[in-house]
């Protein structure tokens, strides 16, 4: 999984495609057009049946061209990087910070691709994938850009809530000195810890509880396992976060009635 860190230093977890479903989308992208270029070829020889040889190599090369360069082109450039193989694959290209792409990126790709996808019948473009860890033809490489994956299972939240025995130190707890690092990691820890082993898991929660402890006093009562006391931890946390921002919302709402009363309110 790729990252990038925004203007506000916020870091954004991105999933470059994988190479099957890279070729998924490629192989689909490469029918589409075959088929368009035979339909056009079909119907230039229903329409021009009295044209010369020469007049008709160069209607077929225009038309090549047309279909393999021109039309992936206009595609990626007027859809910021998707296609019908990409759309069928849950896939779409960006460039290397995250961004959408522009016509400069989709005419390096479109003129690349020409040479390494029909030239080479794709050779060149499934060596150069196959030896890059976000598996990106030699297209991507000279325009700086990726596919990644568009369509990403929606994880569902995650039940935490306080252990009974732990409810009082809980809620006299000082937690607001966790960083959001170490919240998250718990956070999926706690996600995930159903389908580790037991040995790893105990091993884990020993290690996120260790690090926990030194934002939050007081201690835990004795004798706490450090699972229950990462579910204690991260479902106050969760708790008093929820109450914070309910709080500044009714005082936002609060303050923009008062703003749409003047100067006609009293």
């Amino acid at each position: 999984m790729g990252s990038i860190v925004t203007g506000e230093a916020v870091v954004l977890e991105l999933r470059p495609a994988s190479f099957a479903a890279r070729a998924l989308g490629l192989l689909l992208d490469v029918t589409v057009n075959v088929v368009l270029l035979v339909l056009i070829l079909l119907g230039l020889s229903a329409a021009g049946q009295e044209l010369d040889e020469a007049a008709a190599r160069a209607l077929t090369l225009v038309s090549v061209v047309f279909c393999f360069v021109i039309v992936p082109i206009a595609v990626e450039t007027l859809s910021r990087g998707l296609s019908l193989g990409k759309l069928a694959a849950g896939l779409r290209v960006v460039r290397d910070d995250g961004g959408a792409i522009r016509f400069r990126h989709a005419l390096i790709r479109g003129l690349t691709g020409f040479l390494e996808i029909y030239l080479t019948l794709g050779g060149l473009a499934i060596a150069v994938a196959l030896f890059n860890d976000r598996s990106r033809r030699l297209g991507d490489i000279m325009a700086g850009t990726y596919a990644l994956r568009s369509r990403v299972p929606v994880e569902g939240a995650v039940p935490v809530y306080v252990p009974p025995q732990l409810r009082a130190w809980a809620a006299a707890a000082d937690i607001g000195r966790i960083p959001d690092a170490a919240a998250r990691q718990a956070t999926q820890f706690i996600r995930h810890s159903g389908r580790m082993s037991p040995l790893s898991r105990a091993g884990m929660a020993a290690s996120i509880a260790t690090e926990l402890a030194g934002h939050v006093a007081p201690p835990p009562p004795p004798g706490t396992s450090p699972d229950d006391y990462l579910a204690a931890v991260i479902a106050e946390r969760r708790t008093r976060e929820l109450a914070r921002l309910q709080q500044a919302r009714r005082r936002n709402s609060a303050v923009g009635e008062r703003l749409g009363r003047l100067p006609f309110g009293s």
